[in-house]
């Protein structure tokens, strides 16, 4: 019988090793983490990879064929993926700060074109601008109190992402001081909605605080099921501190980081290798997959899953029932511009507007309207969104012509657009909201957007939009979930699960080891670590 071997080839055939410590299913970026740890821990590893590349949602590539940018195209900014992970593994791999957070277009009640901007580097600066907005400083204190209330929240939430699950009532009793108790109440057991009117008087920063809670899912600031709250929390207590940085390289540099040292430890990956079923034994499980036109079957003491719920079910012999929180709600659109347009607002650059997340129609009002109009199958007019403009703060996704030559990526999120309005007259509808946005854009700039944007060889712009279904069929999001499936608390409720690392799985030795698990969601490598771990502890 074949033993697992130190080689991290492509290549599979019926002289392979048979027999591994752990079969991983997917090559998501928690895979690669996990798959790292063992490897460290001596522990013979192979990942099966469907697709032809690494990285599943964190892979870059070069989305227009006619230019030398190799974009991040699904995932983009990086908070979550604690500094631990990469010191263990050794990643070469590094973040940068944006210098701007978020710049707003406002207009005055005469009609005059403004911006808010936040600054990452200048309170004063984000101070002032907010009094331009508000007429006073009644706005610069909300934010500054909401500021420090994530902070309270964060400080007892970040450092226990990386252990085991606590009970709820553990985390209560953790709370010392009065800022992290307010915290508590006002991000936990209650909705979002109530401390964001209580603490901020304006509805454009009101809107642009609430963006936190809704990227990604279908929800608003009242909903009773928290998933608002609970994407918020996920949006600002990475690191402790909530800061969205840029992944220097894009999301590629920290999948080939990880990718080169699996390889390294002697990680087998193997691609265009999709896993058909999971059949579980008492020692040892069969992992069946095709390769090339054949059928193969290896076997492994653990095995673990990086892929969506659905797959998951698939692969088990398990009916798929989603959940209604489980609907993906987001627009994903890339584009290359040949250069940056200007925008209205006197004073604000090119550079200040597009650094940072630029928010367009998503004050508190128009995402209360744009939620309504979506919940009854509607497209919102106008779509509210956020664009962020990687190429500013890092250059080397672009080559050095398109870089000197004053090239720019652009990546847009776009809200309150669930799976559902997509399920009929896809196609069309898909124009419509493309359209939509780039309206939007040319709303806020002094010249016609659409003239910024790169054109291919056939002349036609270089715009990609993604739906929930585009992203559901290429890279495995269920319902198009960016998160895979409901965002969890950072906690348990279930006194049977405290204790464990919230990967598990009701089969032995089979365990969920990306976004679908406890604490998963976003670039975090969390899971991964977390089903390590739990692996490893019950060897």
């Amino acid at each position: 019988m074949n033993t697992a071997r130190n080689e991290s080839s492509s290549n599979w055939n019926a002289a392979c090793p048979t027999d591994w410590d752990v079969v991983i299913v997917g090559s998501g970026h928690n895979a690669l983490v996990a798959a790292g740890y063992l490897a460290q821990a001596g522990r013979s590893v192979l990942i099966l990879e469907k697709n032809d590349y690494l990285g599943g949602a964190t892979t870059s590539q070069r989305v227009f064929p006619d230019y030398d940018a190799r974009l991040s195209r699904y995932a983009y900014l990086i908070s979550l993926l604690p500094q631990q992970i990469i010191t263990d593994l050794s990643l070469d791999f590094s973040t940068r700060r944006r210098q701007v957070a978020s710049y707003t277009p406002w207009t005055t009640s005469s009609g005059q074109d403004r911006g808010l901007l936040l600054w990452n580097d200048s309170p004063e600066k984000s101070r002032q601008s907010l009094r331009e907005l508000c007429g006073d400083d009644s706005g610069w204190l909300g934010y500054e109190r909401l500021i420090q209330l994530e902070g309270a929240i964060a400080e007892v939430a970040w450092p226990t992402l990386l252990q085991p699950l606590q009970h709820r009532d553990t985390f209560r009793q953790q709370l010392r001081t009065a800022d992290q108790k307010h915290a508590w109440e006002a991000f936990v057991e209650q909705p979002l909605g109530r401390i964001l009117e209580a603490l901020v008087p304006n509805d454009v920063l009101r809107g642009l605080l609430l963006t936190d809670a809704k990227i990604g899912v279908f929800t608003h600031p009242h909903d009773p099921t928290l998933l608002q709250n609970r994407c918020f929390l996920y949006h600002v207590i990475g690191g402790g501190t909530g800061e969205w940085r840029v992944p220097i390289g894009g999301m590629q540099a920290m999948v080939a980081a990880l990718t080169n040292r699996c390889h390294a430890m002697g990680v087998r990956t193997v691609l265009e290798s999709p896993a058909r079923s999971i059949q579980c034994g008492t020692k040892n499980h069969e992992v069946s997959f095709d390769y090339q036109d054949q059928s193969f079957t290896v076997r492994a003491k653990r095995v673990l899953i990086n892929a969506g719920p659905r797959t998951f079910a698939k692969l088990m012999g398990e009916n798929y029932e989603p959940q209604p929180t489980d609907e993906g709600s987001v627009i994903k659109m890339n584009m290359l511009l040949h250069r940056l347009p200007r925008v209205k607002a006197p004073g604000v650059t090119p550079e200040q507007a597009f650094c940072g997340s630029l928010h367009l129609d998503e004050s508190y009002q128009q995402m209360s309207l744009s939620y309504t109009t979506a919940s009854l199958g509607q497209v919102p007019v106008p779509a509210p969104c956020e664009v962020y403009c990687h190429t500013l703060t890092d250059g080397s996704i672009l080559s050095p012509e398109l870089l000197a030559q004053g090239y720019h990526t652009l990546t847009l999120f776009g809200l309150d657009m669930p799976y559902r309005l997509f399920r009929e007259n896809h196609d069309a509808r898909k124009i419509q909201v493309r359209e939509l946005y780039l309206d939007a854009l040319d709303k806020i700039c002094s010249e016609s957007f659409r003239d910024c944007l790169a054109l291919d060889r056939n002349g036609q712009p270089c715009v990609e939009l993604k739906t929930p279904q585009d992203l559901e069929r290429d890279v495995d999001l269920d319902l198009g979930n960016i998160f895979h499936n409901t965002l969890s608390w950072f906690f348990t409720d279930d006194v049977e699960q405290v204790g464990q690392w919230g990967v598990e799985t009701a089969y032995r030795g089979i365990y969920r080891a990306g976004s679908s698990a406890a604490r998963g969601g976003a670039v975090s490598g969390i899971p991964g670590y977390n089903a390590a771990r739990c692996v490893l502890q019950q060897w």
